[in-house]
């Protein structure tokens, strides 16, 4: 089942690039009592997602944040190296936390996931954006497959 606008995230450990080695990101800790933007997207390193996806919100970041947004995270189904090095590509600072969901058990957990083995990539997060105030989710914008519009940052900047 899909998770829903009003549903609690679930428990998980992500990983993230920090000073040079993996390290765990438990949601609930990254949720509790902050409002989060999350977005996810199908691979680091891909067309629509370093051309579009990723740099929106790296530009956008700090009226993303304006809004009363405490951190946006980008997650993916990618292992830690892959997420910092393509942070480190894309410049991303500190504006972007990237989040590696190496095995896409939290994407799973979600129910966004998507097959892409088809394209040699295998179970893939499908792209989407979500508002998560307090571990509550308050917005969920998910695409239709191969569309880019309602994940972007300019979508989530009009409707925060």
């Amino acid at each position: 089942m899909t998770i829903k606008v009003g549903d609690r995230i679930p428990s998980a450990t992500l990983m993230q690039m920090k000073d040079g080695a993996p390290r765990p990101v438990k949601t609930d800790e990254l949720f509790a009592g902050k409002k989060v933007v999350v977005f996810a997207l199908p691979g680091a390193f891909t067309p629509t997602c370093s051309a579009k996806h990723l740099p929106g919100f790296v530009q956008h970041a700090s009226e993303v944040k304006d809004k009363g947004v405490d951190t946006i995270a980008c997650l993916s189904v990618n292992d830690a190296f892959v997420m910092g090095a393509w942070g480190s590509a894309q410049n991303v600072g500190d504006k972007v936390m990237m989040l590696a969901d190496g095995n896409g058990d939290f994407t799973k957990s979600l129910g966004l996931e998507m097959d892409a083995i088809k394209f040699g990539m295998g179970t893939r997060s499908q792209r989407y954006s979500m508002l998560v105030d307090n571990g509550i989710v308050k917005q969920l914008n998910v695409e239709e497959p191969g569309a880019f519009s309602v994940s972007s940052a300019e979508h989530m900047l009009k409707s925060l």
